[in-house]
């Protein structure tokens, strides 16, 4: 028998199935609805800025690195223009040397470029835009763009390249930029978000010397371009733009006509000098030999030429003025004999008899001149350089006293000029020793260590900066300056000039009549002393000391013998100086390395300086030539004025600006001078 299918069950299960469908169908239209208000209507604001930003590409546009200029307005550091063709890792569809292989037959690519961007691979990300080729022809950069759809990732770029127009001069000074490392970068995202933002888009930063410190200055404010681009990313138009601000215009105190003179006069010898102006503390000439090329470093400098620089036995890369440290030499006797006058050691007619050598114990300390000085006062101590009577000093007045009362003058203290890296130098003290050594017999002073202190040798390391501000503080009578070598920053687009300000230190509270004997002492030197055959002829009164330094010891039954040493092991050449000796307006000190007596070394660079910087006279190229091989004093001929000398000089460089000094009053001595005997030390 046929079962009947229950027809009002099917009808009421269909009809659940087709309610619970249409409800399910409602809530799904439900939950759209729901979220479509929530897009249109709550997160309106937000979408639409989305939008407007996948839209609009916002583009940082690098402002142009401000100049760098001597005193004079001569450009130091300037900028130009160029096309690079860049490669972007990250949007290769092939490997790196494959697309560098194809790109060497459209235009040259030298093996110094490829091992250049290999280093900077190695110090960037894959996403970052690298260059392999600078400074392109138009021929080459046609060249590329017509076979441009053979290359994803490489583009060619226009980029402002930094140059530095005089090239090695004052490259210590100077600095360079460079690419941003991966620790710069970090140390940027550390910075306040408006710093951040102001570097988007800006691949170089200062490295060393002006262009590290005035970073900030130098580099300016970032513009931005917002670009309406299409769903592919292809710009379509500009909708709005902030033009960059260009970094402001630093300018130097040095003059870069003396700067070059000095380079000039140490030829390929090794050494620094330091020029400064005592009454306000500016920088004249801040010179570190060997000298190095700072546009090198501009692109990314090669491997080869980094090789060359870094291991050379010169080390080209040293900041001698601010980083090296020397013995002072007889250079420091000067200083010695004043605080012998202000600690009552001695007087100025109290005299020794000098037999050529000072016993102390078991050790005899010797004078440079056998046979010795006989009967020495402070003025012919000064003037024929008596080792023995600043044995004697030393010896009386303690290592204490003598770093208590040097220490004022900026001996072994941070000077705190406006460029970074300055070594502290060293000013030993018995409580230094204590510090320093670990071992309790190398932390207990000997009185024996006192007695080479009093001739500059010993643990006595100075920098060059440290012994030229002293030598200023000397000819000021105590006044003391903070060293600067920036003169002034000035706004381009306002033209508003922000000058650097003297910035005055504690004085050293020195007696003048002191000051007055010590003065004299180092005119005689100049006059009837060691440097008097550099000074012969000069026109005006200056006063200085020449200096021998130590680099290495000799045995006690041994006389030194500079053709028998290694050119590095031989005496250091020193000399400080100031002129005009009434009325200072420049003081000098420098060093020329293991070139021996600072008489016939470093006394004729000096007369050179002083005779441009008070007189504007330059000297002749042979006079030149004979400063450097050392066999010239006083000028060899007259010199030539600075106008006519120097006309070369800055043909590479912006504007020439004439200098034209007039000469200074020609002071007198203030007491008669003393007959001695010259003295070759």
């Amino acid at each position: 028998m046929t079962e009947l299918k229950n027809l009002e069950r099917e009808l009421s299960r269909f009809r659940f199935r087709l309610i619970a469908a249409a409800a399910f169908v409602l809530f799904a239209f439900g939950l759209l609805m729901a979220r479509l208000v929530h897009l249109q209507v709550v997160k309106h604001d937000q979408l639409q800025l989305q939008a407007e930003n996948n839209r609009i590409s916002v583009v940082p546009i690098v402002p142009n690195r401000g100049l760098i200029v001597d005193r004079n307005g001569v450009v130091l550091a300037n900028n130009y223009s160029a096309y690079t063709i860049e490669i972007t890792p990250s949007k290769l569809d092939r490997p790196i040397d494959e697309v560098i292989d194809a790109l060497a037959q459209i235009v040259s690519v030298e093996p110094r470029d490829r091992r250049r961007f290999r280093k900077l691979l190695e110090e960037s990300k894959s996403f970052e835009s690298l260059p392999i080729r600078t400074k392109l022809s138009e021929e080459e950069v046609a060249r590329f763009t017509a076979q441009r759809f053979r290359f994803p990732g490489v583009e060619i770029k226009a980029r402002l390249f930094r140059h530095y127009p005089f090239g090695e001069v004052a490259s210590h000074v100077l600095g360079y930029i460079g690419r941003i490392n991966t620790k710069e970068q970090e140390a940027l995202d550390e910075e306040p978000d408006e710093v951040v933002a102001n570097y988007r888009g800006t691949d170089y930063i200062g490295k060393l010397g002006i262009e590290q410190s005035y970073e900030r200055e130098l580099h300016g404010v970032t513009g931005f371009e917002e670009v309406e681009t299409s769903a592919g990313g292809r710009a379509v138009r500009r909708l709005k733009a902030s033009p960059p601000t260009p970094g402001n215009t630093v300018r130097l105190s040095i003059d870069i006509k003396l700067q070059q003179l000095v380079e000039q006069l140490y030829g390929d010898r090794r050494g620094a000098l330091v020029a400064m102006d005592p009454r306000t503390g500016e920088i004249l000439a801040f010179v570190s030999k060997p000298t190095f090329d700072p546009n090198l470093f501009v692109d990314g400098i090669d491997s080869d030429s980094w090789k060359e620089l870094n291991e050379s036995i010169d080390k080209p890369l040293l900041n001698r003025a601010l980083n090296g440290t020397y013995p002072p030499g007889s250079t420091y006797k000067p200083f010695m004999a004043l605080i012998g006058l202000q600690t009552g050691k001695r007087t100025p007619g109290q005299a020794i008899s000098d037999p050529g050598y000072f016993w102390f114990g078991n050790h005899k300390f010797r004078d440079d001149k056998e046979g010795g000085h006989g009967l020495v006062d402070m003025y012919r101590s000064i003037v024929q350089s008596c080792d023995t009577y600043y044995y004697m000093l030393a010896n009386d007045l303690g290592v204490d006293t003598m770093a208590e009362q040097m220490a004022p003058f900026g001996f072994g203290q941070i000077t705190g000029i406006d460029i970074r890296g300055e070594s502290k130098g060293l000013l030993p003290s018995t409580e230094w020793k204590r510090k320093f050594f670990r071992k309790p017999e190398q932390q207990k002073w000997y009185a024996g260590e006192t007695i080479s202190l009093g001739i500059g040798q010993g643990y006595n390391s100075f920098t060059i900066l440290q012994m030229a501000q002293a030598t200023s503080t000397m000819s000021s009578g105590g006044v003391r300056f903070k060293p600067h070598l920036v003169k002034e920053v000035v706004n381009v687009v306002s033209n508003d000039a922000r000058k650097v300000a003297a910035t005055p230190l504690p004085s050293v509270p020195l007696k003048p009549e002191n000051v007055e004997v010590i003065k004299r002492a180092m005119v005689g030197v100049n006059i009837e002393g060691t440097s008097a055959a550099a000074f012969r002829g000069a026109a005006y009164v200056a006063a200085g000391k020449t200096g021998t330094a130590q680099v290495v010891g000799i045995k006690a039954n041994e006389k030194y013998n500079a053709a028998k040493m290694a050119e590095h092991l031989r005496d250091h050449a020193l000399y400080s100086a100031f002129a005009p000796a009434e009325q200072p307006k420049i003081a000098v000190a420098l060093v020329v390395e293991n070139a021996g007596f600072g008489a016939q070394s470093a006394a004729p660079i000096v007369r050179r300086v002083f005779d441009y910087w008070l007189q504007g006279v330059y000297p002749t190229p042979e006079d030149i030539a004979a400063v450097q091989e050392g066999k010239a004093t006083a000028p060899l001929k007259p010199p030539v004025p600075v106008a006519q000398a120097a006309s070369a000089l800055l043909a590479a460089s912006a504007p020439e600006v004439a200098s034209s000094r007039p000469l200074p009053p020609i002071g007198g001595v203030v007491a008669p001078l003393p007959t001695a005997s010259g003295a070759s030390r």
